[in-house]
């Protein structure tokens, strides 16, 4: 490969929340362990120099000053979904900066409903999307996602259709690809699950940050592809910050057709006078949408593949009452650990700081809406992932 995925790298010092901080009450590592970062969803490989570079090159001019995006800011991205998600006719005007997915997501929701309002998501549900919509005093209502016999997830048109007449919501967050779940979703499912939104007249934020961290053998379709309604009903988002591992930079972006939803989402945004675009940022996102950030994703993805196929196999094969669905995308593993605490006489708090004890820090799930769920991200060097996985067969799921 022309990049390094292979590397182990120290961020010890260098601001990561990701190995700086235990994210369980009471939870230690025991001495004589090292930390493997398996929790928050960043990357632990060097993200493409291409970033670093045009960072680096334009902290050379001594001033910072107030600024407007350039051109090329929005070329690079019109650009990029066109070769990535075959995106045609995408201009200036119907893109947006965004500190976040998630302020959009809030901006969206208060645009378009009232405090108090029922916003339909999916579940399982990112814990971002819980903590934004319930901090501006919406009522999240779940659609469960379900398992067919295969144990992939699936939508339930039925269960959407009926609550959004129910509980009268105009109003959807949908997740594609789905955070934690990872499934990829196909047109035609995208296309069941816009025709049900339609029916029920809902304005649809489309979170598609990880669009470009599909699995091999996996194909992103964005919300607004899908039909002419799906185009101007939906809000979407994105972001080089999850491809490219950005996330301590800021910056998103929408895309929006729909200018009665545009001008409405533009105006919430701006009334906090902060949703302003951090020119280092804009120069991230340059340096990441260059040809060499094309080749790095692509040996990104691979390098993902693997990672997801050695540990899904490994578990499968060696933690008995651990049930998990290959994901189509992301980096993220999501166990239900039900059978194996049921078997074992173990509570889910025993559980993860049994990982945690031994250095594997990984998430607690249920906030995510699963009373036994752990989430597990696999974006490390192979041999971390390794390490990992026997340290948890070792001294958790077959502790002699």
């Amino acid at each position: 490969m022309k990049y390094d995925f292979t590397s182990v790298i120290d961020r010890t010092g260098k601001d990561a929340i990701a190995v700086e901080l235990i994210p369980f009450e009471n939870a230690r590592v025991e001495e004589g362990f090292s930390r493997i970062p398996m929790w928050v969803a960043d990357m632990n490989y060097a993200t493409v120099p291409t970033i670093q570079e045009a960072i680096i090159e334009r902290t050379k001019h001594p001033t910072f000053g107030y600024f407007n995006p350039r051109e090329e800011y929005y070329d690079k991205i019109i650009k990029w979904q066109r070769k990535r998600n075959g995106v045609e006719g995408l201009t200036k005007e119907t893109i947006g900066y965004e500190n976040g997915v998630l302020g959009c997501v809030s901006s969206a929701a208060q645009a378009f409903t009232a405090p108090g309002e029922a916003v339909l998501l999916h579940s399982p549900t990112y814990i971002g999307f819980t903590h934004s919509l319930e901090a501006i005093g919406r009522k999240i209502v779940h659609s469960n996602l379900v398992q067919n016999e295969n144990g992939i997830w699936r939508m339930d048109y039925e269960d959407m259709d009926r609550k959004l007449k129910e509980e009268h919501i105009h109003f959807a967050v949908f997740c594609s690809p789905h955070n934690p779940c990872g499934r990829v979703w196909t047109r035609e499912e995208i296309e069941k699950a816009m025709e049900i939104y339609a029916k029920n007249d809902c304005v649809v934020v489309s979170d598609e940050i990880w669009s470009d961290l599909t699995l091999e053998g996996h194909k992103h379709i964005p919300t607004q592809s899908v039909s002419e309604d799906a185009k101007n009903r939906t809000i979407a988002v994105y972001a080089p910050s999850k491809t490219f591992n950005l996330a301590g930079l800021i910056g998103s972006y929408h895309i929006i057709y729909n200018p009665y939803l545009r001008d409405r989402v533009r105006k919430q945004a701006e009334m906090s006078h902060y949703n302003n675009v951090n020119v280092l940022s804009m120069y991230a996102l340059i340096g990441a949408y260059q040809p060499e950030g094309y080749e790095w994703v692509d040996e990104l993805r691979h390098v993902l593949t693997e990672n997801v196929e050695y540990a899904y196999t490994y578990i499968k094969e060696h933690f008995k009452g651990v049930e998990l669905a290959k994901p189509e995308g992301t980096y993220m593993l999501y166990l239900n650990c039900e059978k194996f605490c049921r078997e074992h006489g173990m509570d889910m708090d025993e559980l993860i700081r049994a990982g945690i004890r031994v250095g594997v820090i990984w998430q607690d799930g249920r906030p995510f809406n699963r009373p036994y769920a752990i989430r597990l991200n696999l974006a490390l060097p192979r041999l971390l992932v390794e390490e990992a996985m026997e340290r948890l067969d070792q001294y958790v799921f077959n502790k002699k």
